[in-house]
């Protein structure tokens, strides 16, 4: 037998130590196992029952509390009188036109038995939605041309011809209306429809126009937005409070780079809270100085995930960097999928007590504080949970496997700690970042259609106009509405009227559709 086939270790210790670290191996590729079955066969909402709801769960018993937790939770619930909700449908908004359709009986059934005309004392009536599918219009523009007949062959300075200036355009000798344009733009980058979907639409109503052409409009609507993008570059910047994230996206012709690496979409969230600002921009990399680029001189709060491009945050003196707590709960959440275990353990105990937290949040919301009393509900309420949470984490720490999922949630939220308790320190950070994440959520799900960007320039039309887009979506405007509303104005308001055509101060009303054609 060769004896190089068998390499033991001469010691107990050193055997232990093996089995040890096998065992560890094993527990987290386990782990690992039971979550991606999790996540492709069981359900995908991280929702727990409602902290303040009476129902317990049918199974499981009440997770046991620690000894020096004593009764300081026990706290008394007020089961609110039960509402049941009428049944029937939704009505039909009142604004949408009524066309009657009469279902009368025959004339020789209005006559009774008694030979009395029978008298009509009501209807029965029913409405039922109807759609008209989309058409296409053709707006004529016409200039009548003038000229004198008297001053024909006669040479001087004035012009002999005079015709109206042409109407100005958003994309000049371009074959879109203002309502076109922003159908298309639309229907890609809120509805996630590619451009060669819309090809074949288009194609369907008898009309040719190519994915490079709508292209080539989003490119110039994009380029002549530049004015507003700079409007909301400020005003993103003006508020008490700034989300970021980002997420990965594909750019075929990018210089210096291969065409299937990552390049980065970020989005920064801010504004006054009355009217938000979302702004979407693309850059090759996912490095912080980004985020520090665009966060310039700006003071007070920047709310993140836990990614360390944005450590450089808690270098500012100037910058109050709040955490995730949402993040944190996905961890926990993740670790209680993997244990495939019925009985609460100690993910449950985590989410019990992260549920406590979000309870204080719902309350102030219900209670319409405004961010002074908020800041001081969470010193009073929320600092006490927090106080508890972390003990028990540290108790945790030396009891848990560290690559497993449960060792990583702990560790993670041990690591984040520090931001992710400050958001108690001012009414205005949210306890997660999900504003960030839900203004992402659409690029996201247009990515998964469209794939990539073909080049750099048009990954930064696409930032634009999500930007507008979304910022409209964030301050209750209709879509379609506002980029018509834009792109009808803004070819005739100048530089310094900018600020009358920013979602932030617009409401639905002034988005109402002229009865002029589009264009003119």
């Amino acid at each position: 037998m060769n004896d190089a086939i068998l390499d033991l270790p001469e010691s107990r210790e050193e055997i232990t130590k093996i089995i040890l670290s096998k065992d560890e191996k094993i527990k987290h590729l386990e782990d690992e196992i039971r979550l991606l079955r999790q996540s492709l066969f069981g359900p995908k909402s991280e929702k727990l029952p409602p902290g303040d709801s009476p129902q317990l769960l049918l199974f499981d018993m009440p997770e046991p509390l620690d000894e020096e937790d004593g009764n300081d939770d026990v706290e008394e619930v007020e089961v609110p009188t039960h509402i049941r909700r009428k049944s029937g449908r939704t009505p039909i908004p009142a604004h949408y036109p009524r066309i009657e359709v009469l279902h009368d009986i025959p004339e020789e059934d209005k006559a009774c038995a008694c030979g009395c005309t029978l008298t009509r004392i009501g209807e029965d009536t029913s409405e039922k939605l109807d759609y008209i599918p989309a058409k296409l219009q053709v707006i004529v523009h016409v200039r009548p041309k003038y000229a004198c007949k008297g001053c024909e062959g006669v040479e001087d300075d004035s012009k002999s011809v005079k015709i109206a200036p042409a109407p100005p355009q958003i994309i000049p000798k371009g074959l879109a209306t203002a309502g076109l344009l922003a159908q298309v733009l639309v229907a890609k980058f809120c509805d996630a429809l590619p451009f060669y979907r819309q090809e074949k639409q288009f194609t369907r109503l008898g009309v040719d126009i190519s994915r490079q052409t709508m292209c080539n409009w989003a490119m110039k609507a994009a380029e002549a937005c530049d004015g507003v993008m700079d409007l909301l570059l400020e005003d993103v910047r003006g508020g008490p409070v700034i989300h970021a994230d980002e997420t990965t996206l594909q750019v075929l012709e990018e210089p210096g780079k291969l065409a299937t690496t990552k390049s980065y979409m970020w989005v920064f969230r801010g504004g006054a809270p009355s009217s938000p600002v979302v702004i979407y921009q693309y850059h090759p990399g996912r490095a912080g100085a980004i985020a520090e680029l665009f966060l310039g001189d700006y003071k007070g709060i920047v709310q993140t995930d836990g990614y360390a491009g944005y450590n450089f945050l808690d270098r500012k003196s100037d910058i109050l960097h709040v955490g995730c707590w949402a993040h944190v709960r996905r961890k926990f959440h993740e670790a209680k999928k993997a244990s495939g275990s019925k009985k609460p353990g100690s993910a449950d105990k985590a989410l019990s007590m992260i549920q406590q937290l979000y309870r204080l949040e719902r309350k102030s919301q219900k209670a319409g504080l405004d961010a002074n009393e908020v800041k001081a509900m969470r010193k009073r309420d929320a600092s006490k949970t927090l106080d508890k949470m972390h003990t028990w984490l540290i108790k945790r720490k030396d009891h848990v496997l560290p690559k497993g999922l449960m060792g990583k949630a702990v560790n993670y939220c041990l690591n984040q700690w520090p931001q992710l308790i400050n958001y108690i320190e001012d009414g205005y950070a949210n306890i997660d970042n999900n504003v960030a994440e839900n203004a992402i959520r659409p690029f996201v799900i247009g990515r998964k259609n469209w794939l990539f960007a073909g080049s750099p320039a048009g990954a930064g039309a696409s930032a634009r106009l999500y930007s507008l887009i979304e910022t409209a979506k964030a301050n209750g405007l209709e879509p379609y509405g506002y980029l018509r509303f834009l792109f009808e104005r803004i070819p005739t308001t100048s530089r310094d009227n900018l600020k009358e055509l920013l979602p932030t101060n617009l409401k639905p009303a002034d988005l109402a559709l002229p009865n002029t054609p589009s264009g003119i």
